[in-house]
């Protein structure tokens, strides 16, 4: 929420939709005319820079939004990746696996071919499992290097809402605004 925003519901509470007593045009002693022209006088008075920090911190709000989509998409989308992937070495893996299988019960017959088809089998297998490791691994990487990238943008999203909210912090009020003040007291007196 910024100033400008607070400043409009300070309005419409005080001048829109204010509790009367039995006095039309009286709010708990207040009178509405004079706290819309007073509102009115504060905005006109906020510094232009202000103005444009609350524009900065909107768009940098919805920078971060964006961002947080696209984190979101990104991750999702790497995370169907990997998994296709592990899939494919499962598919692979299987395949090799049962060829191994079809391979070793044909040299059942002798010893010594069997001996040399289990072997085989273990290495083709052990292969299987390592390509399975390495495209998983290179799917992990993957989704880590995305995230940085995305860390890298959040983190210059963060330092402009930073720099907007030290541009926001006020100057201590001027006289005009002490006057203001005062006047208002005398208002409500």
């Amino acid at each position: 929420m910024d100033i400008l925003t607070v400043i409009d519901d300070l309005r419409k509470l005080a001048v829109e939709q204010p509790r009367t007593l039995l006095i039309p045009g009286l709010t708990w002693g207040l009178h509405q005319e004079e706290i819309d022209m007073q509102i009115v006088k504060i905005k006109s008075m906020l510094p232009d820079e202000v103005k444009a920090a609350v524009v900065t911190v909107r768009e940098s709000d919805r920078i971060l939004e964006a961002s947080r989509e696209d984190a979101k998409s990104t991750i999702d989308n790497a995370r169907r990746e990997a998994e296709r992937l592990i899939a494919e070495a499962k598919v692979e893996s299987d395949r090799i696996v049962e060829q191994a299988r079809l391979q070793q019960e044909r040299m059942v017959s002798e010893n010594e071919v069997l001996k040399l088809a289990k072997a085989q089998s273990e290495e083709i297998r052990n292969a299987a499992d390592r390509d399975a490791v390495q495209m998983r691994r290179g799917a992990e990487k993957y989704a880590v290097d995305v995230l940085s990238q995305l860390e890298g943008v959040v983190g210059k999203v963060m330092t402009t809402i930073e720099r907007g909210k030290q541009d926001l912090k006020a100057p201590e009020p001027t006289t005009a605004a002490v006057l203001t003040l005062r006047e208002r007291e005398k208002v409500r007196a």
